[in-house]
């Protein structure tokens, strides 16, 4: 589980001699996955920091427990947007979710890292993101290594938003076996045409400061092609999709009294103006998703609201929305 920690032994100390370190572990073989330390935080919260061969870096995961643990339960991985969990726009921040999952037979593993990445593999180590293999992270290493330490059912599911709403899709495409079903919360489909290269430049070059090239190559090449879920879309078969998204108009949470608004105008306009400019891109690349996957004939439920902007609020709500369909596909 964890590491062995070295048993000093010190004999004859009255004399001043030494005998040394007895039983003391070999240094971790560095291109081996492992779980390097387990934090609980809670009867049914931890904290597993583990150590990605990959990104050759320990990466925190946060883990919410079912209440009965003496039973193996499935997995939800639950990703972040486009701070990858590293400000304070988490799941743990902005929404209930540790409340909604207390009482769920599921275990939540949420990791903690890979902001403005996409949650994929970069094809060169970028000067200002770093090394990021997250798909090979999130598809390979980690799994294995929760299904061990946590004794689940080996049953899994995915879920993002934003950023992670596309990253969630080219996932299951990526491990067409790993995960039951995947949930895209206000994410776009596309990455390869103008619209999906344009939000994506936002997220990574202009935000994130990474070199854009560094991902998937240059914007013309084929990577971007590759990593375009609606091109892809025939690999989710045997996956079933659910997506969400609002038009981007002003819905119930867009109010001064709304949640996390909290009287702020100026988060409001923000959220309005920004979020509702984000969350109408969001919204057509979703319909053609739509329209692919049920020309490809692949079990999807789309939930379009009339109404809605790019905001944490109705993220929560849609969580909430699909999690019976989720739980259902987890048992």
């Amino acid at each position: 589980m964890t590491r062995a920690i070295a048993v000093v032994a010190v004999a004859g100390a009255a004399a001043g001699v030494c005998v040394g370190i007895a039983g003391a572990a070999p240094d971790p073989d560095p291109r081996v996955p492992r779980i390097d330390t387990v934090i609980h935080d809670g009867p049914q919260q931890a904290t597993v920091i583990v150590y990605s061969a990959a990104m050759r870096k320990l990466i925190p995961v946060n883990v919410l427990r079912p209440k009965n643990q003496k039973k193996p339960s499935p997995t939800l991985y639950l990703l972040n947007g486009a701070g990858g969990g590293e400000d304070s726009a988490t799941w743990a921040a902005k929404t209930s979710y540790v409340q909604f999952f207390a009482d769920k037979n599921v275990n939540v593993v949420t990791p903690i890292g890979g902001a403005f990445s996409y949650y994929t593999d970069w094809q060169r180590d970028d000067p200002v993101l770093g090394r990021n293999k997250w798909t090979t992270f999130l598809t390979k290493e980690l799994p294995p290594l929760i299904d061990k330490e946590l004794k689940t059912t080996k049953v899994n599911s995915i879920a993002g938003i934003s950023m992670a709403g596309t990253s969630v899709l080219n996932l299951a495409i990526a491990a067409p076996k790993l995960y039951r079903s995947v949930a895209a919360y206000s994410g776009c489909a596309r990455t390869s045409d103008p619209l999906g290269q344009a939000y994506i430049r936002m997220v990574v070059a202009d935000r994130g400061q990474g070199n854009l090239n560094n991902m998937w190559g240059t914007p013309a090449s084929r990577g971007w092609r590759d990593n375009d879920p609606y091109i892809n879309a025939a690999k989710l078969r045997g996956t079933k999709v659910y997506m969400t998204s609002g038009s981007g108009l002003p819905g119930q949470y867009d109010r001064t009294d709304a949640p996390l608004v909290n009287g702020d105008v100026i988060t409001l306009a923000n959220q309005m103006i920004l979020g509702g400019i984000i969350e109408a891109a969001v919204n057509d690349c979703t319909r053609q998703m739509a329209a692919r996957l049920k020309k490809l004939r692949i079990p999807n439920k789309v939930l379009l609201r009339p109404n809605g902007t790019h905001s944490w609020a109705y993220w929560e709500h849609d969580l909430h929305t699909t999690w019976p369909m989720i739980a259902a596909d987890l048992r």
